[in-house]
């Protein structure tokens, strides 16, 4: 792993770590103030309350979708949730495959992990695990999902081809995946993209629509499609904290935009 990728992951790991501990305390949200965006500002987050499965506890708002609302998930199934954090799609996953599935929840962040174990233990479900892993080199055996899930991590993985390899690796043929993520279309200012709070909170991290999708499909999956898309108009009050006025003036006239996604894709 080169050193820059390396930076960014332990930017990330120490960014989603004191996330972990602000929410024992009081709470926390990706773009609540401990992402480096406003407490007010909840531009991503979607709404779980409804959701089968949902666990408040697990749910830290770090997400910008729901994967697994269109992840065609079967009783039975074995799911892999990618940056899994403190579990909440594996809950919800473990609702639809009951006790005769599995869910498995992978996260590189060693308080996270420690706190899904904590909400699994009161929920009392044996077969939903989270390993401590990185998503570029997984602990998890060839051909082991029937489905996998992530929700607005993928976008902070360094080296998107070897995590999209590594999917593919890890799904069982005939397998499937559904992610949601945050996508550019359009070319987003350097400095965003170069300051390590927001690689680490809300969008820097991300890369184009066409070239994620392109990435997927080099990867080997097929029938690779957008299922969802919902355009993020990210606020003053977040790009403040990384732009000048003039900068923000020409970001609104550049015709950027940043989209939240869910992606569907197949392994044949």
């Amino acid at each position: 792993m080169d050193t820059k990728s390396s930076k960014l992951k332990q930017i990330v790991k120490d960014h989603y770590t004191e996330i972990v501990e602000r929410s024992e305390q009081k709470g926390s949200s990706c773009c609540g103030s401990a992402c480096g965006c406003s407490s007010e500002v909840d531009v991503m987050v979607e709404d779980y309350t409804n959701v089968k499965g949902y666990v408040k506890e697990a749910d830290l708002a770090l997400g910008c979708g729901i994967p697994t609302e269109v992840a065609n998930i079967k009783l039975g199934n074995t799911v892999v949730d990618l940056g899994s954090g403190a579990g909440n799609d594996c809950f919800v996953a473990r609702s639809i495959v009951g006790e005769s599935g599995r869910v498995i929840g992978l996260d590189m962040t060693d308080k996270m992990i420690a706190k899904a174990n904590k909400n699994n233990a009161k929920l009392g479900f044996k077969n939903v695990e989270f390993r401590l892993g990185d998503i570029e080199s997984m602990p998890i055996d060839n051909s082991t999902a029937d489905v996998i899930v992530s929700n607005c991590v993928l976008n902070l993985v360094p080296d998107k081809r070897r995590a999209f390899a590594e999917m593919f690796r890890i799904t069982k043929p005939g397998g499937h995946f559904s992610v949601s993520d945050i996508v550019l279309e359009g070319k987003l200012p350097d400095r965003l993209k170069e300051v390590a709070a927001a690689y680490a909170g809300c969008i820097s991290g991300a890369i184009q629509k066409e070239e994620y999708l392109k990435l997927l499909r080099e990867a080997g999956f097929v029938n690779v499609s957008v299922v969802k898309s919902r355009r993020t108009d990210l606020p003053d009050e977040l790009l403040m904290n990384y732009l000048t006025h003039d900068e923000i003036d020409q970001y609104r006239k550049s015709g950027t935009g940043v989209f939240s996604i869910t992606v569907y894709g197949e392994k044949p």
